[in-house]
């Protein structure tokens, strides 16, 4: 194969893989290539966001986030625009996601659960008093740094999730309906800060029960769970921690418990320790407002890559788990994406995936060196979707990233199964390797 070109620049940052995918922007892993720092792009289509008139709330939103400095909200650095695009530049968190601790080591003890629950409701609190609502809260935005502290990403930024109405209000349009406040479900209009505080609810629930309150494969019943809140807790619960729980699940938004009681509350007080911080406010603003101009003085370069992106050791190292490179080509702890390596040529990675997805049921999408391929057949949260590319590391040597990037886990894992079982002839197993040497 070719020598790899340079990888895809966006001004002075060196883009990567894509870590993130949704229904109005992709999140990639870039590196400041004056600094070396690693940060996370969120990429938007002009078009989509002019489509839905969305500009002024976008506008609005960034620069609200620019100017939070919470311990525990993902940092948003500054934000750049192309012709056709808008590139969110944001604090790139390595410790995964809190709700990858409930799928791999079950329900959390109750002290470690109030901990983040803590730290959750500081954050909320702290928006809130500055007027910025998540209205979206849920697993994928709950993030852990390198001190396995919480981090919440996209404090302000979802409602580019969602559209703002003739009458005013806003109105969710979520996959995933467990975390919704019934208020937001019944599509009349919401007030942000009692639906958010429902979520939190629904997460604190989740940390202590290892499950979901609201659950059910049949849309309409959930619904109907969720208006009446209908749940019970389990018996290894505290009272303290079910009291509390059914004072934030009350399905009237009106009576439901305020964060000021929450803070008062004593099985939240026990322990609790707030955030010590300087708060500023000298955050530059003049990159928002030139996001959205036409002119070219304003407009960031962008270089297109046409090789396969090679990837340097820092890009490996942020990949590994505790910097142990070996990890990247093990088996991994399953989650929403997995990887695995080839000596293979790109391009014929590229041909036998294709040749092994066609007959489960999969379109197969081709872009360069990145594929999107989707299930033509609907599952238990509509149609799969998943993403794959392939890097460079080495001249003879490839890794191959599979990510979900719609529909159910569940789904995907069997997906990779079966996929896996038909690449076995691709797949270079490092184990396997060092034993033949």
């Amino acid at each position: 194969m070719n020598q790899a070109k340079i990888k895809r620049r966006v001004g002075k940052y060196e883009m990567g893989r894509t870590i993130g995918e949704g229904t109005f922007a992709k999140v990639k892993f870039a590196r400041n290539s004056e600094t070396g720092e690693a940060v996370a792009i969120k990429i938007l289509d002009k078009d989509k966001v002019l489509k839905h008139k969305m500009a002024e709330q976008i506008k609005r939103e960034i620069a609200t986030m620019k100017l939070i400095r919470h311990p525990h909200v993902v940092r948003l650095y500054e934000v750049m625009g192309s012709k056709t695009k808008i590139f969110i530049v944001l604090e790139f968190i390595t410790g995964g996601e809190l709700f990858d601790k409930i799928v791999n080591h079950g329900r959390m003890h109750e002290k470690e659960a109030r901990k983040y629950f803590q730290q959750l409701i500081n954050v909320v609190d702290y928006c809130h008093s500055r007027g910025v609502y998540h209205r979206d809260l849920k697993p994928e935005n709950l993030l852990l740094d390198a001190s396995g502290n919480l981090k919440v990403s996209d404090f302000g930024l979802s409602a580019l999730s969602q559209q703002v109405r003739d009458d005013g209000l806003l109105h969710t349009s979520c996959g995933t309906p467990n975390y919704v406040a019934p208020e937001v479900l019944n599509d009349h209009g919401y007030d942000g800060t009692t639906a958010d505080l429902w979520s939190c609810g629904v997460i604190l629930f989740v940390l202590l029960a290892g499950y979901l309150p609201f659950d059910d494969s049949n849309l309409m019943n959930l619904y109907k769970k969720i208006s009446a809140a209908e749940f019970s807790c389990p018996p290894w619960m505290s009272f303290g921690a079910m009291k509390l729980i059914t004072r934030i699940l009350d399905p009237n938004p009106m009576t439901r418990i305020t964060i000021p009681e929450i803070l008062e509350d004593e099985w939240f007080k026990k322990d609790y320790k707030p955030p010590v911080f300087d708060e500023k406010k000298d955050a530059n603003l003049d990159d928002v407002e030139a996001v959205f101009k036409d002119s070219e003085e304003y407009h960031v370069t962008e270089k297109k890559e046409e090789q396969p992106t090679p990837m340097n050791a820092f890009e490996l190292i942020s990949m590994s788990r505790g910097l142990n490179l070996g990890n990247l080509f093990d088996e991994q702890e399953f989650k929403r994406e997995t990887r695995f390596t080839s000596k293979c040529p790109a391009n014929e990675i590229i041909s036998k995936i294709e040749e092994a997805v066609k007959p489960l049921g999969f379109d197969v999408h081709k872009k360069n060196y990145k594929m999107r391929l989707e299930n033509v057949k609907a599952g238990r949260k509509g149609n799969l979707n998943v993403a794959t590319e392939v890097f460079q590391v080495a001249p003879s040597l490839h890794m191959v990233e599979v990510r979900k990037a719609k529909g159910d886990t569940l789904e995907f894992h069997k997906f990779y199964k079966n996929l896996s079982t038909s690449l076995e002839d691709v797949v270079w197993k490092t184990e396997e390797d060092m034993q033949n040497r």
